[in-house]
């Protein structure tokens, strides 16, 4: 599959290095991956873009692959940030969908991008820290407990506990990734955790922290303080989607989104995990998407 790769600089000197896939004169929709990740698109997804006439529009977050390391971002600064390669690739409206770490950014831009996005999904997203009533880690995966602890103890403890986890997917490939994941899937995530999708998810982490885990480090940061913004703030519709089977993000974030985000259309699925949602609900979220154009 042929990808498009360009770089845009910010007004702060940055670089963002920015993908596309799908079809080029199609409806614009940015799409924000995981954490860690970076631009690198799932051919699937990039495949049923083009068949729905979408222009899928992605890129390295801060830190990550391509992109200048912005040391104490927010949530919330990825709207700026789209909004400057939304103007620089010539899009006015777009949509925007998330998963995972990318579920937070996307509903950055939903509510601080108001006058130009049409539309926001999250898949898969975790909640504030500071979601009033969330017990924000109850429910996950041994890995993602110990990760969390780690950015709450402070840079230096977590990128202590991130350079060797980044130095180990490198060299180990699909391999390394599943013994790092090996506490968080669920029977219904490891399922689908194999052949084309393993090999997606480690090459787009691999390539984007290969270098150093400023993205990775930062994106942490990021979720451990205020985003920046209040999801009740958003005045766009918002498709959100949990599954239960969910030891990445537990469903217990999703429910706490769902009954805060103004209008949103709650998918809370008894039949899907984390990793699920990327590889099977990816259509459902276009066609979602290109009806609020």
């Amino acid at each position: 599959m042929k990808r498009l790769m360009r770089e845009v600089t910010t007004s702060d000197g940055r670089t963002l290095r920015v993908y596309e896939g799908g079809d080029p004169a199609g409806k614009p929709v940015f799409l924000h991956n995981g954490t860690p990740s970076g631009g690198l698109q799932y051919p699937p997804a990039a495949d049923d873009a083009r068949g729905r006439g979408i222009r899928l529009i992605s890129y390295d977050r801060p830190g990550y692959a391509g992109s200048t390391s912005k040391p104490g971002r927010t949530v919330a600064d990825a709207a700026a940030d789209v909004a400057t390669i939304a103007d620089a690739l010539g899009v006015d409206r777009f949509a925007t969908w998330g998963i995972s770490g990318g579920g937070p950014h996307s509903l950055a831009c939903a509510a601080l991008l108001s006058d130009r996005v049409v539309a926001a999904a999250s898949l898969a997203g975790v909640a504030p820290i500071d979601a009033e009533g969330l017990d924000w880690t109850e429910g996950m995966g041994e890995e993602n407990l110990e990760e969390f602890a780690a950015t709450q103890a402070g840079q230096e403890a977590l990128e202590s506990f991130l350079e060797p986890r980044a130095k180990a997917l490198g060299a180990l490939g699909t391999q390394g990734l599943a013994t790092m994941l090996q506490t968080l899937l669920t029977p219904v995530d490891a399922a689908v955790f194999t052949g084309d999708v393993a090999e997606y998810l480690s090459a787009a982490m691999a390539s984007a922290i290969e270098e150093r885990v400023d993205g990775w480090r930062d994106d942490d940061l990021a979720f451990d303080n205020p985003w920046g913004f209040a999801v009740e703030e958003i005045r766009v519709p918002v498709l959100l989607w949990h599954g239960e089977h969910d030891l990445f993000v537990p469903i217990s974030h999703g429910r706490w989104l769902a009954e805060r985000i103004p209008g949103v259309d709650a998918r809370l699925s008894p039949d899907d995990g984390h990793i699920t949602l990327g590889t099977r609900r990816v259509p459902e979220v276009h066609a979602w998407l290109l009806e609020r154009f």
